[in-house]
Parts: C-alpha cells; structure tokens; sequence
C-alpha cells in the first residue's frame, strides 16, 4: 500500500470490512441525534434519483424520523421524498419504487426544468457559451435549490449522499449533488452501501441498477464507470486496502488529488491550494 493510499483511507475513513447492522444503526442514529441537537430542525429533506445511493439514505432516514416520533411522541418529524427530473426523466418508474420501498412521509416533486432553461437562456444572452456538461453541473445546483428550499419551508436539513467511492473521485457538482447538511453514507464504499441495501431486502433493480449521474444531454445516462474510467470494484478494492494494478492505483489517486478542492469549503488565504 502506497502512503498515498493509507492516507486516503484514513481521511474518508473507510473500513476494510463492516458489521452491516451495525453500520446501518450508526447512520439513523446519527441522524436522530442531529435532529435533537437541533429542536427547530423537524424533517430531513433529500432528492431520490432511484439509484442506490439515495435509495440507501433514503430508507434511512425514514427509519430514523419513524423512530423519533416513537420515542419523542412528537408527530411533526417528517421525511421528506423530492423528485427532481428535468422534464421526463427515463428512470422515473425505479425512483418511484425507491419511494415506496422506503414507505416516505411525504413526497414533493419539483420539474427543475424550467429553471435549468431559463438560467441557461439568461447566461447565453450575455455571449456566454453553455457546453452541455457545464448545463448538466447548472441542473444539479438547480436540484440543491429546490431542496434547500423544501428544507426553509419544513424547518428541515438536506441530507446528502456522498459516499466513499464518490467523494475519492470528487464525482458530483460542487455545490450541486455535494452540498447538503448531512452525508450519513460517509465513510462507506460502494460495495457496502449495496451489502446493506441487500440486507434490508431492496428490491434488486435499485441497487443492481448502473450507476449513471444522467446529467449530460450530448450523452443521456453516461455510466459513471465510463466517466471515470474505472470500475467501481476498483475503486472499493482500493478503499479496502487490496492490492491492485498501477495503472488503476494511478487513475484512482490523480481523480483523488485533482478533485480535492470538492472536499473542502471555500480556500482562504490561510489554506495551501493556491501557494
């Protein structure tokens, strides 16, 4: 193992082996325990694409806002499911599974459509030149708008669902699909996260299904193997700690080390980046 290596397992803290039930209690009472350390927070708030990482956060979240109202008697702590296509979205059917499967309180749809169009119309007016990728980026900020925005209205917190396997990459949109509140899958890897969804008996589709971000037009449900150009095996075995080619280690650390501005809030003068 390079040094390299030890300190990225070390810094997103990922276990080379996990007691499912034990990681999936330490994520809803993570939660439970935000919530009451903060009395005016009263819902968790997250977009459900119908992959596996917001179905996993997702039936999480339900299970912790179920068991404070249990144990607190106070019925005004919510769930809340948000749909967020951009007009049709093609995956739609599994998002709604995702939906009932976690049983949600409430369910909110937001076509984030007409925004996306309208910011890009407003920037293009001024000679700017939206490629379709930096579009994509524009609709998933659009999303943590509408989320946010759920959240101000339902004294909420929007909950995130990076992961391990994402956050070495850096594979979201700053400030996009990476800003949230909470990020109760942090620490996990891919592979761990799709354990614990098997254990809760996910149907198989949402957690077996090709990870794809969906963002760009020119090129509609990438998958993120494609993007990043390693399989997400790859990326859990290096997480492990388990011996794997150069030639991946290599594209593995250079995704790690060229996306760490996405890890970290905005660089002030006192940081290293710009030195």
């Amino acid at each position: 193992m390079t040094d390299l290596q030890k300190k990225i397992i070390e810094t997103l803290k990922v276990k080379s082996s996990v007691n499912i039930a034990e990681e999936i209690r330490m994520s809803i009472d993570f939660m439970k325990a935000y919530l009451l350390k903060y009395p005016f927070l009263k819902s968790l708030v997250l977009g459900i694409s119908g992959g596996q990482d917001s179905t996993l956060a997702g039936y999480l979240a339900q299970q912790a806002i179920r068991e404070l109202r249990e144990e607190t008697g106070d019925s005004s702590y919510q769930f809340i499911a948000v749909r967020l296509p951009y007009g049709n979205q093609s995956d739609e059917s599994d998002a709604l599974d995702a939906i009932k499967f976690m049983q949600a309180d409430q369910v909110v749809r937001v076509d984030i459509k007409g925004a996306t169009d309208e910011m890009v119309t407003s920037l293009t007016a001024n000679n700017l030149e939206i490629s379709d990728f930096n579009k994509g980026n524009i609709k998933a900020r659009q999303r943590m708008i509408a989320q946010y925005g759920i959240a101000g209205a339902k004294s909420g917190t929007v909950v995130g669902t990076d992961h391990a396997a994402e956050a070495i990459t850096g594979f979201y949109t700053k400030y996009g699909d990476g800003g949230a509140d909470i990020t109760p899958l942090w620490r996990l890897n891919k592979r761990q996260g799709r354990e614990m969804l098997a254990s809760l008996n996910t149907p198989k589709h949402l957690y077996l299904k090709v990870p794809t971000a969906d963002l760009e037009e020119d090129r509609p449900a990438l998958p993120d193997e494609i993007a990043l150009g390693v399989t997400y095996d790859n990326i859990d075995d290096y997480l492990e700690g388990k011996i794997i080619s150069k030639e991946i280690s290599d594209k593995i650390e250079n995704w790690y080390l060229k996306t760490e501005h996405k890890r970290h809030l905005p660089i002030t003068v006192y940081d290293s980046f710009w030195k």
